[in-house]
């Protein structure tokens, strides 16, 4: 069985204006789910569940942690999975915890050293199976790393994920696309020298880039890049909260 990523989530130094902000970009609508002790609130898309929002914790920003978008893939044993992790040359961030009746999980870092939770669903609640690049919610997932190569022979071997196409970037290298299912749902790229933190980026999908750019000006973002075209006359850009979390576009039509 092929493990996914199944959910992601803000952790930000200003969870009101955060809040107001993707609001406003991506037409989120946001509530708190009532069984959390701490401030957690919910991003819906008509409806259904897209995105979760915290507060950075305090032994994070410790750490040297800054706001970011985080990414929870799919376990069925996290303890296992954490041990199988740092026996690679990963390393185990936070211990396994279990949420009673929510689920259990674990953060961790792949061995190139980019941040990621397993999350083991205990709650009994199915998620409703979204299309591929549904709008309101991540259609796209990317990893900058150190060595590509490597990085998705971790995915491969411990989540199951299979290798796609790699495309020609030129100078920056090969752009590796990977499945976590028949379709490809995401890419894996050297990072540049100037950034010095392997990580995960997450695209949210928009109905158009250049309305959605204006909001994101408007509200107090920043664009880093873009907009681009992309293969199959598709659009992205890559922009900045005003908390300064790294998050990307995609649209279908500029």
């Amino acid at each position: 069985m092929t493990e996914k990523f199944c959910w992601v989530e803000l952790l930000t130094s200003d969870i009101d204006a955060a809040q107001a902000f993707y609001s406003e970009v991506i037409g989120w609508t946001s509530a708190a789910p009532g069984h959390s002790e701490r401030d957690y609130r919910l991003f819906f898309q008509e409806g259904n569940a897209a995105a979760g929002l915290m507060l950075l914790p305090e032994e994070a920003k410790a750490q040297g942690a800054k706001p970011s978008w985080f990414g929870y893939i799919t376990s069925r044993d996290v303890d296992a999975d954490v041990a199988s992790i740092v026996r690679a040359g990963g390393q185990l961030l936070r211990p396994a915890e279990t949420l009673p009746k929510i689920g259990r999980f674990a953060v961790v870092a792949d061995p190139q050293g980019a941040a990621f939770a397993l999350w083991k669903d205990l709650s009994g609640i199915k998620a409703p199976e979204l299309p591929p690049m549904a709008v309101g919610h991540v259609g796209w997932h990317e990893l900058y790393t150190g060595d590509v190569e490597k990085a998705l022979g971790f995915y491969a071997e411990k989540f199951g994920w299979l290798q796609g196409e790699a495309l020609d970037m030129g100078p920056t290298g090969f752009y590796q696309l990977f499945s976590t299912g028949g379709h490809p749902v995401g890419g894996i790229l050297r990072r540049p020298p100037n950034i010095p933190q392997s990580f995960w980026n997450f695209y949210f999908t928009v109905p158009a880039l250049d309305a959605t750019l204006a909001k994101v000006e408007k509200a107090g973002g920043k664009i880093a890049n873009g907009p681009m075209e992309v293969r199959g006359g598709a659009w992205i850009a890559q922009c900045f909260d005003p908390q300064g979390a790294f998050f990307s576009l995609f649209a279908a039509r500029r």
